[in-house]
């Protein structure tokens, strides 16, 4: 029988059989295309969508308004866009997908701020020209069977009020019907948008609501309904992918959730700096247990080879997939690779760490030479053939050796 024709039947076979071809959820698993169990081990794709002032190596730019700030002030409105277009073109590229499926990994997180899509003075209207950075990353995983789950790491109104969320220092989300309306209108237009993409899992809601130094009492009961007015918002234009919820008190608390309100959730903590025992992740596990619904590390890293080792043998003993952050960044090891800090970057670091309060301070600039020099070099330090590879972070993520390139 030609190959065209069995594959055929096989397409046929599934559909009479009535399975889809996403991954999808059944009890504690997330399931396969193929009806297979699926443990997820990924990498999260910070900085690229969010920009985040540790990444380069900013103590006071450190939420993308304040980097863009920075940036403009240093190179002026029009140049500034011509960088960050040319950031998001260079950062992440078809050679880092193909590296990081070519290590063993199976998905990515894409970290996303809502403001590239919304922008503040036409709060109504999506910017659909900014979809061709997750058009081409879906595109480029597609390629390589690769998974992908978005994330909106910075929501209308904020979900943090923090320097994650791009937000004004309060998580006005829970407070905001119109920002909870503009969250549930752009999720429900990248639903829209993605219904048939089988390469992508789902959508990871709202990343690390609620910090500790917030009032529990007053804001966790608002986060779950916020997470059903989503939900309900997706499901109007797609009902094959799975929504990941996030606990409160930076997805650690999974106490403000009651009994799964959809049929393809999945439930999605955080944990940095902790020890890298069983019992640190039993609250998850439990209820994991109590409601038959996966769980999954959205996010963990930041720390030694060997406690990521440790903490990636934890999940893997519970049946916990994993995701680490950050794929990339500048003057680090604690990721797969490594952008080198161009020699005049410090001049750079320097102008973002002042405070900038008054004009004489903002006129206080590194010369026009030295800025277009060291952002010039970081943006080809960026690309992947320019990158150093973290090979003790690599064998950390249980990476076969075999896999590692050889290169530096």
């Amino acid at each position: 029988m030609k190959l065209t024709a069995v594959l055929l039947l096989f397409v046929c076979s599934l559909s009479i059989a009535g399975t889809p071809p996403f991954v999808t959820v059944k009890g504690a698993e997330i399931i396969a295309p193929d009806g297979t169990p699926l443990l997820l081990r990924g990498i999260n794709l910070g900085n690229w969508l969010v920009p985040e002032g540790y990444m380069f190596k900013f103590k006071k730019a450190v939420s993308p308004r304040l980097i863009y700030t920075a940036f403009e002030q240093l190179l002026g409105p029009e140049e500034a866009q011509k960088f960050w277009t040319e950031f998001r073109e260079r950062y992440i590229t078809a050679k880092d997908i193909h590296f990081i499926k070519s290590l063993g990994l199976n998905s990515i997180r894409v970290p996303f701020n809502y403001r590239l899509f919304i922008a503040d003075d036409e709060p109504d209207r999506i910017r659909t020209e900014n979809f061709k950075y997750l058009d081409s990353v879906i595109a480029w995983c597609k390629t390589e069977g690769i998974f992908v789950i978005l994330d909106m790491h910075c929501a209308p109104g904020g979900q943090t009020g923090d320097n994650i969320d791009d937000s004004y220092g309060y998580p006005y989300l829970f407070e905001s019907e119109h920002a909870q309306r503009q969250a549930a209108m752009l999720w429900k237009f990248i639903a829209g948008r993605y219904k048939n993409e089988t390469i992508v899992i789902g959508y990871d809601l709202l990343n690390e609501p609620i910090p500790h130094f917030f009032d529990s009492t007053y804001f966790y009961p608002r986060l779950e309904p916020v997470y059903k007015k989503i939900v309900a918002a997706i499901r109007e234009v797609d009902k094959n992918h799975v929504c990941f919820l996030g606990g409160a008190r930076w997805n650690t608390n999974f106490s403000v959730f009651g009994a799964p309100f959809d049929s393809k959730l999945a439930y999605t903590w955080h944990k940095y700096w902790c020890d890298t025992t069983d019992a640190m992740a039993k609250e998850y596990i439990d209820y994991r247990a109590r409601y038959a619904v996966p769980i999954w590390l959205g996010e963990s890293g930041e720390n030694s080879n060997e406690w990521i080792s440790g903490f990636r043998r934890m999940c893997e003993r519970n049946n916990i997939g994993w995701c680490f952050w950050p794929y990339k960044k500048m003057d680090s090891h604690s990721n797969m690779v490594n952008i080198a800090k161009p020699a005049l970057f410090d001049s750079v670091i320097a102008y973002a760490d002042t405070s900038r309060s008054t004009f004489a301070e903002m006129r206080n600039r590194p010369s026009a030479t030295v800025i277009k020099k060291a952002l010039a070099d970081y943006l080809d330090n960026c690309l992947f053939d320019r990158c150093s590879i973290n090979r003790g972070y690599l064998r950390a993520l249980g990476v076969d050796e075999a896999l590692i390139p050889a290169r530096p």
